[in-house]
């Protein structure tokens, strides 16, 4: 799994590399073990810093963003929402094979 880190208007410390390392790899790797790549973009634009992120898993793209006033708040938020993303196309995915047991009814004892 690679990352991919840019920043927009904002130099990438190692300090802010490390914090979305651990956030984002670490969050998403728990519930996503078809991880190929991830890109993230740290922007900032006047008072509003953005912190957006694309999900290469197999199978889809999956794309979230956030924004706050602090660049470490607005990464928090994206990893929330990536993860509820992740488990959103999870749930997906093993829902598909569990359609054909809606039309039984379980017996009565």
């Amino acid at each position: 799994m690679r990352l991919n880190l840019t920043g927009h208007h904002v130099e990438l410390t190692p300090a802010l590399r490390g914090y979305v390392e651990k956030k984002l790899l670490d969050r998403i790797a728990r519930h996503c073990d078809q991880l190929i790549d991830v890109h993230c973009i740290l922007t900032v634009e006047k008072l509003r810093q953005k912190a957006e992120a694309t999900l290469h898993v197999r199978g889809c793209d999956i794309h979230a963003d956030a924004t706050d006033s602090d660049m470490y708040a607005a990464i928090d938020a994206l990893s929330d929402k990536l993860d509820r993303c992740i488990k959103k196309h999870k749930e997906k995915r093993t829902q598909h094979h569990a359609g054909d047991l809606q039309g039984i009814e379980p017996t009565a004892q």
